[in-house]
């Protein structure tokens, strides 16, 4: 027996199902650890919190200055999340270009996690009139987790045939959702019965934040026990030899220049990130500055807050599920333009939502679920059915760039509007544009050309 007959045999045996299995259930852990970040710290505790402690540091007319620039109180957060993303926009498409010339995406993956995590624990420090410590912090965790997710997504058309995607992209996300509800019955517990628990209200929310970073850091450990790295040879990289001798940051930076010219070449493909730019910009800004909406324009609680936010992570957890099986039966694409309807009509409801009703804001919230998980992942299934055979990591941090890199967008205008009218109804209604261009847009993509174009076997339903 050959040395070349005995690789190929392991690498048959590494491939198998069983093999895939298990790696498709370390790799679901990874959207089980970042998600509590995602769900208490981006769309819940935040936001408000930040809000709060930089108001404290604010002058008379409600202005702070960061580097002599006049920022509007209750704008700084949105301007923080934008200014993160444009530094994970120029970080990723790096990260992306190492991971595909070596075939080593896992230490980065690890890199990138543990740098969000921590990050994320140290929000604890943050009282007083600290804003620019969590501004600081903010940027690194909000840039370490679109480059720890760009290199996690990259595993997908590794570990699930075509015509699982749609199913491990979803269990994915529902995953995340679980988690998500999980610790927020923990924080609505810790938060609401402070008092009996010897904390102030502070403090119960700096406890919340830094446990979503030891929350991260923990579960982390799964999928770097059960993922593994391909080599790059094996994988078909053809944009110069994988390894060391040009890994470096020049060679990473060429490679990355290869793969904008090589994208051309894929313009259906280009087509869908730009639709999905545009649309999940508009979903990402509505989950990050939707606590602030609730608590600074409704009028409502954190408690309110707490509990609207659980509600949608458990309604999450079905609607990913439930969308998956819909796009079986009727396709990703149009079960995606379907969610986006939805998206539309719960900016519209947003708009008129009455002040201190917590029960509309429910109602809102349970939309929101519903289509929230499922939107993403199929949009996450679908582009992994256009991405040429060992460009992965690649492909995926562009995406990554359109899923949270360049989302800077939808909170600049967010941020905008607000500081322009002082209206977080005009604000949240701004971002209707983001959804009906998107949807626009991705109705016009010839999904199964695209694949087709891309060399992959093109689903009989996408």
């Amino acid at each position: 027996m050959t040395a070349d007959t005995v690789d190929a045999d392991k690498a048959a045996a590494e491939d198998g199902p069983g093999a895939r299995r298990r790696e498709q259930r370390g790799w679901y852990f990874y959207d089980f650890a970042n998600s509590v970040y995602s769900t208490s710290v981006l769309t819940v505790f935040l936001g408000p919190y930040l809000t709060s402690v930089t108001r404290h540091a604010s002058d008379a007319q409600g202005f702070v200055h960061p580097l002599g620039i006049p920022v509007r109180a209750g704008s700084l957060y949105a301007y923080t999340i934008s200014v993160s993303i444009v530094i994970a926009v120029l970080l990723m498409p790096f990260v992306g270009a190492i991971a595909d010339r070596t075939g080593r995406k896992k230490p980065l993956l690890a890199a990138a996690a543990y740098v969000g995590a921590a990050a994320t624990a140290g929000m604890f420090f943050l009282d007083g009139d600290r804003y620019l410590l969590g501004a600081g912090l903010l940027i690194v965790a909000n840039v370490a987790l679109p480059v720890s997710s760009a290199l996690y997504n990259a595993y997908l058309p590794e570990i699930a045939e075509p015509e699982e995607r749609d199913r491990v992209s979803s269990r994915g996300w529902a995953f995340g959702y679980t988690s998500g509800a999980f610790v927020l019955i923990l924080d609505l517990v810790l938060y609401s019965g402070h008092d009996s628990f010897g904390l102030t209200q502070s403090t119960a929310v700096r406890i919340c934040l830094a446990s979503a970073g030891v929350w991260w850091g923990v579960f982390t450990v799964v999928p770097l026990r059960r993922l593994r790295d391909r080599r790059a040879a094996a994988r078909g990289a053809t944009n110069g030899p994988a390894g060391g001798a040009r890994g470096g940051a020049g060679g990473g930076w060429r490679q990355l220049a290869g793969t904008l010219r090589d994208m051309r070449r894929h313009p259906l493909t280009l087509a869908f990130l730009l639709a999905y730019l545009i649309y999940n910009d508009g979903i990402q800004t509505v989950i990050s500055q939707a606590s602030v909406f609730g608590s600074d324009e409704l009028g409502l609680g954190q408690t309110t807050l707490i509990v609207a936010v659980l509600l949608v992570q458990i309604l999450a957890v079905a609607g990913a599920l439930a969308m998956g099986r819909l796009a079986r039966v009727y396709g990703s694409k149009r079960t995606i333009l379907a969610s986006l309807g939805v998206w539309i009509f719960i900016l519209v409801g947003g708009y008129f939502l009455p002040s201190k009703a917590p029960v509309w804001f429910f109602g809102l919230a349970a939309a929101i679920g519903l289509v929230l998980g499922g939107s993403q992942a199929l949009s996450r299934s679908l582009f992994s059915h256009m991405v040429p055979a060992g460009k992965e990591a690649e492909y995926f941090s562009a995406y990554e760039l359109s899923d949270r890199g360049l989302s800077w967008l939808g909170p600049l205008a967010f941020g905008l509007a607000y500081q322009l009218t002082g209206s977080y109804r005009v604000a949240i209604v701004s971002l209707l544009v983001f959804f009906v261009a998107g949807s626009l847009l991705l109705a016009r993509v010839r999904v199964r050309q695209a694949v087709a174009e891309a060399g992959n076997a093109v689903p009989e339903r996408i």
